[in-house]
């Protein structure tokens, strides 16, 4: 599925911290039609029970097609740890760690994992919501 562009992997990171995660990852489609199609759910939004899911796999998908796009060159990971703390997305760029939460609902209030920011100083830590995600899409980096 990944050879042919259906999927593609996000692996973890880890670098320091015993709990830490190392040799896990997460799949994403490249169109959420496809991923509707696999699951059998076409209902409307507002009836969904997976729209975290959803949201969180259609802006890990047109990140990476943008990133690709603009040939902006980074890593990509997630972050999760035994104790199931997780961080959705971190992009590394010259060495530099930049942390994201997707949430659909704006209005919900996010930490992040403070293990993960004291451990690893990341130089930017951003919630992605309904509105200010295409700001992000569309990011020159």
């Amino acid at each position: 599925l990944e050879k042919n562009f259906i999927v593609f992997t996000l692996p973890s990171f880890a670098r320091n911290l015993r709990n830490e995660l190392q040799r896990s990852k997460k799949i994403y489609f490249y169109d959420n039609g496809i991923r509707n199609s696999v699951i059998n759910n076409f209902s409307p939004l507002d009836l969904r029970t997976d729209v975290g899911s959803l949201w969180e796999n259609y802006l890990m998908s047109e990140r990476k097609k943008m990133l690709n796009e603009r040939a902006i060159p980074c890593n990509s990971y997630f972050w999760r740890t035994t104790s199931q703390t997780e961080i959705d997305y971190i992009e590394e760029t010259n060495g530099k760690l930049s942390a994201f939460e997707f949430k659909f609902n704006e209005n919900r209030k996010v930490k992040f994992a403070l293990s993960f920011v004291e451990t690893y100083l990341p130089e930017e830590t951003k919630i992605i919501h309904k509105s200010n995600f295409w700001d992000w899409l569309s990011t020159e980096e």
